[in-house]
């Protein structure tokens, strides 16, 4: 658990993966109050690590990974609240490990959807459960 924008409480969830990178001892099993990037190596060592030292070892690893686009670490949010959306986790649940009060702006998120990916979506659809031509009443 780490506080949010105003220091707010807040409490997210793991997947089974990050659950046994805790166990391995990879990650720690309770998040630090301070810095979530830290000096691993050298004479700052365990000293925060600053957020433009973060954004140029994240651009310098995606340009070696060959994404071509300008990274910053912000779209690791991004990219994760996407990938729960095409997992098929309800929107609300995704607002609330995002931690945004407002699904509006979780939306925004999710708007690395491509246009060919909503298509497919809709198209795989069950049919429904009832006539198109049933009457309703109300």
């Amino acid at each position: 658990m780490r506080n949010g924008k105003g220091g707010r409480r807040r409490e997210i969830g793991m997947d089974a993966w990050a659950g046994s990178s805790c166990d391995r001892g990879l990650l720690p099993l309770e998040l630090p109050g301070g810095p979530l990037f830290c000096v691993i190596d050298g004479p700052t060592r365990g000293r925060p690590w600053s957020s433009a030292n973060v954004r140029l070892a994240f651009r310098r690893l995606a340009t070696q990974a060959g994404v071509r686009r300008r990274f910053a670490p912000h779209q690791l949010r991004h990219a994760h609240a996407v990938e729960l959306a095409r997992e098929g986790v309800p929107l609300n649940v995704i607002q609330r490990q995002l931690g945004h009060a407002n699904p509006g702006t979780t939306s925004i998120y999710l708007q690395g959807i491509d246009t060919e990916e909503i298509i497919a979506t809709v198209h795989a659809r069950r049919a429904p459960m009832m006539s198109a031509t049933a009457r309703l009443q109300l």
